[in-house]
């Protein structure tokens, strides 16, 4: 059963989806939003970070938890912050719209499954090696694999969905499924795509050197 949480402060934000174990920075300049952060400081220092939908003029129902992590105050009251997400959410209601938003709102997580997802993990792994290689062939550059990706297929299905800026729709859908195959599954398609295309442009960048010798 879902836990249902009395009331958690939320933060809209533009274009902008935070999954769990995402950092996420942020400046802290409007009044009401200094006042979230002080109030959530004298707390458990956490609130919700929702995504809008500039293309619909929509804030989405689902989001995560950011738990502040680090405070820089400023001498005029401003505040730069250092996030990291915790929890998903679904908003159930919305019990304050003044000074900030405050929701009631329950928990989510993945459903329990008895399919072996590690499989699934490491193939995800070895399309991101893939990746990172052609992409550092193309900007002849030296790129180095990060050694530190998470652990387990859930918490490497959502670092994967983190690395995909720019594309908010993408990344909210990826953050409400409730089911860590289908999410994995469809990243793989999205990087597999990306691979195609990138080992493309470096055949192509091989045979014009090769042409230029």
């Amino acid at each position: 059963m879902a836990e249902q949480i009395d009331e958690l402060p939320l933060f809209p934000l533009p274009d902008l989806v935070l999954f769990p174990g995402g950092s996420l920075p942020l400046h802290i300049f409007e009044h009401r939003y200094r006042q979230m952060v002080n109030s959530v400081l004298d707390g458990d220092a956490k609130f919700g970070v929702l995504n809008i939908d500039r293309s619909r003029g929509s804030v989405s129902d689902v989001g995560c938890c950011a738990e502040i992590l680090e405070v820089q105050r400023l001498p005029d009251g401003r505040m730069n912050i250092l996030t990291e997400g915790r929890q998903r959410f679904r908003v159930l209601d919305m019990i304050q719209e003044k000074p900030y938003l405050v929701g009631k709102v329950e928990l989510i997580e993945d459903e329990p499954t008895e399919n072996d997802l590690d499989p699934l993990a490491a193939d995800m792994e070895q399309i991101l090696r893939d990746v990172v290689r052609l992409s550092a062939k193309l900007a002849d550059k030296d790129v180095e694999f990060p050694n530190d990706l998470p652990t387990g297929p859930e918490n490497l299905s959502f670092w994967v969905a983190g690395s995909f800026p720019g594309l908010p729709s993408l990344q909210q859908s990826l953050l409400e499924m409730r089911d860590t195959g289908a999410r994995l599954k469809k990243e793989a398609e999205i990087l597999t795509s990306a691979r195609q295309q990138l080992a493309a442009r470096a055949a192509l960048k091989d045979a014009f050197s090769e042409g230029t010798d």
